[in-house]
């Protein structure tokens, strides 16, 4: 289990250097000069060369990379073309929206989830076991900024139950008015996302209801829910949380959608205006967090996969 530890830490760090890397090389292909976003109407030639000058894009490619990588090597994503502030401390403000807002929709279509995705399962035969399988089929083909819509349409404006978006300008001082405000996007992020749990889980608790070893543990004298909690529980969660990792990854990323849809100040916000005004170090800064979270999340899952199974332990270890 060391070994494994260090070879995923090692390839933790090479992946997210490559992947900065990149992102780096793809920002400065693009079409257009982030000097730009410094210049209005009708700039002169001076103008141009002295905002390229300010902001670092007339050095050549490589000595721009070079630069860029020794401030993230200092833990530095550098400062905004645009706003003149530090982008590190900006993205941990926008953070505390993002962050619960992941959590929270991530927690509630896990528990959705696997209750709807077990019935689905063992009442396969039946016709709400069939009624539940098409109901989350239907539910991944709707898009998430279209659930958010409705739920403002019908609790926002209609019902007046929540705000239809915002956040509270002192964050979590209130945290009741902050989880108010998180409600409508908390689940619309969450039927989206439950609605792929639903599928996944029932197709991983079908497998066990099948499974040789499960008949066997009946056939034995043992009671249905004991044979399940026994053997069947830990069997289903292996797949399921391999998936889980990658449904708390997408949800980080697709967040940028919801925040949007609902005027959150999050990390969403801040990106599309970093695309908007070409703010190279803002939109670095956000996609080099996102990548290292996504990578974490990976990371995660794949030692929580080796703690329920034995097998992967005893392959690697």
């Amino acid at each position: 289990m060391t070994a494994y530890l260090l070879r995923r830490t090692a390839f933790l760090l090479v992946s997210l250097v490559l992947a900065g890397a990149l992102l780096f090389l793809l920002l400065r292909l693009l079409p257009g000069d982030p000097a730009n976003s410094l210049l209005s109407v009708g700039a002169t030639p001076e103008q141009i060369a002295a905002a390229r000058r300010q902001i670092g894009s007339d050095q050549p490619l490589l000595a721009q990379f070079t630069s860029w990588a020794g401030d993230m090597a200092s833990l530095d994503l550098g400062e905004s073309f645009v706003g003149k502030v530090p982008v590190g401390p900006e993205i941990a403000a926008r953070l505390v929206v993002t962050v619960p807002l992941t959590l929270l929709s991530f927690l509630l279509a896990v528990l959705l989830a696997v209750p709807v995705g077990y019935v689905a399962a063992r009442r396969a035969d039946r016709w709400y076991g069939t009624l539940l399988g098409g109901l989350s089929q239907l539910g991944i083909a709707v898009p998430a900024f279209w659930i958010g819509m409705l739920l403002i349409t019908v609790f926002a404006l209609n019902l007046r139950l929540f705000p239809a978006g915002g956040f509270p300008r002192d964050d979590w001082a209130d945290p009741a008015d902050a989880l108010t405000s998180l409600a409508l996007p908390v689940a619309t992020i969450a039927l989206v996302m439950s609605a792929s749990l639903i599928r996944y889980v029932r197709s991983a608790t079908l497998d066990v209801l099948d499974s040789d070893y499960l008949r066997t543990f009946r056939a034995l004298g043992s009671s249905f829910p004991r044979a399940m909690w026994r053997h069947g529980l830990r069997n289903a969660a292996v797949p399921v949380v391999s998936i889980l990792g990658i449904e708390l990854a997408t949800t980080f990323l697709g967040a940028v959608v919801v925040e949007s849809v609902f005027a959150l100040p999050g990390l969403g916000s801040m990106l599309v205006k970093g695309i908007e005004e070409h703010d190279y170090p803002v939109i670095q800064g956000i996609l080099v967090v996102s990548t290292f979270a996504v990578l974490m999340i990976g990371f995660a899952a794949d030692l929580v996969q080796r703690l329920i199974d034995p097998r992967l332990r005893g392959g690697s270890s």
